[in-house]
C-alpha cells in the first residue's frame, strides 16, 4: 500500500471510476475525444501491477511513438523510485515481480508475434485503430495458470479500420454464437465527463463544437453510427456481398491487379447486360516477384474462361534500373498481357463509390463474391485522406491493397472507352440481381437475406 501512495495519483472522474472498478473480462471505455482514457489506462495497469505480485500486463498502441508520447514517459514519471524501466525491454519491472509490457503494431501481421505468450490483463489503447485480425489474434494471450481473473481493457473512439467490430460488440452487442454477452462492457465517455480537460484546455472543446457534422457527432458526442472518416460509407455487407454462384458465359470478364513486392492482390469480375460488376475471385498474396505473380494468376483462371482484358497500374510501366525493363514488360514475358488503367486517385475513387451506391432500380453497381474476404475487410475499413478528404488514406498500406485494384476497374469502365458489351442472345442465360440474390425465384428469404 506505502508504493501505492507513493503515486500521487489524481482522483478519477466518474466514468474513470468505473473503468477502474470494473470485474468483466472484455472492458471497452471510450466514445468521444478527451474523456480521460490514457490516463485510466496508466493508472490502472499500475495499480494492478502494485496490488497483485507476477501478474503480466501487455499494453498496446499502434506505433511506438504513441506508447512513449501517452504511456511510457508519464509513467516513468509515476513510478520513480517504484519500478524499474528497461529500453531493450521496453518493460517496466516492479519489485513483487510483476511487469508491464509495451508492444505495438504498426502493420496488419506485426501481432502475429504475440501468438504463443501468455498476460494476465492486455490493455488496447485506441482499439479501432487495430483491425479485428488483430483483435482476435491477441485474445488467446489473456491465459496462464495463476488464479488472477484474465481480463481486456479496451480504450476506444468511432473511426478507425476497427470501428466496426468495436461497435459490433460494444455498442450494437451483436454477438455471435461463440461470444458470451455477460463478458463485455461498454463504459461510454464524452469530453464533458473529463473536468480536468474542461479546465485545463477549454480551447479543446471549441475545437469539437466547430468540426464538421460528421466528425462532430463522432469525436465530441461519441455516436458510433456516424463513422468519422469511412470512405465508403455506401458499403454494406448485407447488400454487396452473396454467395458465389455460376456466371453466365457471355459476360464479359475482366483481371485487374495492384502489384508490388509486398503484396498481389488480383480480383476477376465480371459485367452483366445491365452493366453490374461481379467480382468473383480474389488472389491476395505477398512476397511474389513478377513470375511468380504470374504464374498464380494463370492457375487460378480456368482454361476454359476468356479474360477481355487483364488491368493493371501505370506505375507498372515504369522503367526498372536493374534490368531496363518496365514490369509490365516482365508480366508479358510470363505470358500475361496487361492494359494500363486510368490511375486519377480521386476520379477512381469516385468511380467506385458509383459502383456501390444503389442505383435507380433499388440494386447496387457493384456484387461481391463472400469468398473475396480480403476486398470486403478494406472497403469497410479504409479512410478518408485527413489532408485531401477527397482521396483514400494511403496508410495502414495493408488495406488499400484490395481497393486500389477494384478502382482501377472501375474508373476503367467509366471512361467507356472499349468495346459496345454484346447484346442478350437468349434470355435464359440471363441471371439477374434477384436469381443471384436468392439461387431462383422471389421468396420469403428475400426479405431476410442478410438480417
Amino acid at each position: 500500500m506505502e508504493r501505492v501512495e507513493m503515486l500521487h495519483l489524481s482522483p478519477p472522474n466518474e466514468k474513470q471510476k468505473l473503468f477502474l472498478q470494473c470485474r468483466k473480462k472484455y472492458i471497452a471505455f471510450g466514445g468521444a475525444r478527451g474523456g480521460g482514457k490514457s490516463w485510466a489506462v496508466r493508472t490502472k495497469s499500475m495499480l494492478m501491477a502494485l496490488k497483485y505480485a507476477g501478474i503480466r500486463i501487455l499494453i498496446l498502441r499502434r506505433t511506438f511513438p504513441e506508447l512513449r508520447e501517452n504511456h511510457i514517459l508519464p509513467m516513468k514519471k509515476n513510478l520513480n523510485g517504484i519500478a524499474c524501466y528497461r529500453e531493450t525491454d521496453k518493460a517496466f519491472t516492479f519489485p513483487n515481480g510483476s511487469r508491464i509490457v509495451f508492444g505495438y503494431c504498426a502493420s496488419e501481421h506485426d501481432v502475429d508475434q504475440y501468438q504463443g505468450q501468455e498476460y494476465d490483463v492486455i490493455f488496447i489503447d485506441e482499439a479501432t485503430h487495430f483491425s479485428e485480425y488483430q483483435f482476435s489474434t491477441l485474445t488467446p494471450c489473456i491465459r496462464g495458470v495463476n488464479d488472477f481473473p484474465k481480463r481486456m481493457y479496451l480504450t476506444c473512439n468511432p473511426g478507425g479500420v476497427g470501428h466496426m467490430w468495436v461497435k459490433r460488440l460494444f455498442v450494437d452487442r451483436a454477438f455471435r454464437p461463440t461470444e458470451r454477452p455477460e463478458n463485455y462492457v461498454f463504459i461510454q465517455a464524452k469530453s464533458t465527463d473529463n473536468p480536468y480537460l474542461v479546465r485545463s484546455d477549454p480551447g479543446y472543446l471549441e475545437y469539437l463544437d466547430n468540426l464538421p457534422d460528421g466528425l462532430r457527432e463522432a469525436w465530441r458526442d461519441g455516436r458510433w453510427d456516424i463513422f468519422a472518416g469511412q470512405y465508403f460509407p455506401e458499403f454494406r455487407r448485407e447488400t454487396h456481398v452473396i454467395p458465389p454462384r455460376t456466371l453466365p458465359d457471355a459476360w464479359p470478364r475482366y483481371r485487374v491487379i495492384d502489384y508490388g513486392l509486398d503484396m498481389l492482390a488480383c480480383y476477376w469480375a465480371a459485367i452483366d447486360y445491365d452493366g453490374r460488376i461481379w467480382v468473383y475471385r480474389e488472389l491476395c498474396s505477398p512476397d511474389l516477384i513478377v513470375s511468380q505473380a504470374a504464374g498464380a494468376m494463370w492457375e487460378r483462371t480456368p482454361d476454359a474462361e476468356t479474360i477481355r482484358y487483364t488491368l493493371a497500374p501505370p506505375d507498372l510501366w515504369s522503367t526498372q534500373k536493374v534490368s531496363g525493363r518496365t514490369m509490365a514488360e516482365e508480366f508479358i514475358r510470363c505470358g500475361v498481357s496487361l492494359i494500363k488503367a486510368p490511375n486519377q486517385r480521386v476520379h477512381g475513387w469516385l468511380a467506385l463509390k458509383e459502383y456501390l451506391k444503389l442505383w435507380p432500380d433499388g440494386r447496387p453497381g457493384m456484387l461481391i463474391f463472400e469468398d473475396c474476404k480480403r476486398l470486403i475487410r478494406d472497403l469497410a475499413a479504409v479512410q478518408h485522406d485527413e489532408k485531401n478528404p477527397s482521396d483514400v488514406a494511403k496508410e495502414p498500406h495493408e488495406y488499400t491493397h484490395s481497393p486500389d485494384a477494384i478502382r482501377y476497374l472501375c474508373a476503367f469502365r467509366a471512361m467507356g472507352a472499349e468495346p459496345e458489351e454484346p447484346e442478350r442472345e437468349d434470355d435464359d442465360e440471363r441471371m439477374d440481381y434477384d436469381d443471384a440474390m436468392l439461387g431462383g425465384a422471389l421468396s420469403e428469404e428475400y426479405l431476410t437475406y442478410g438480417g
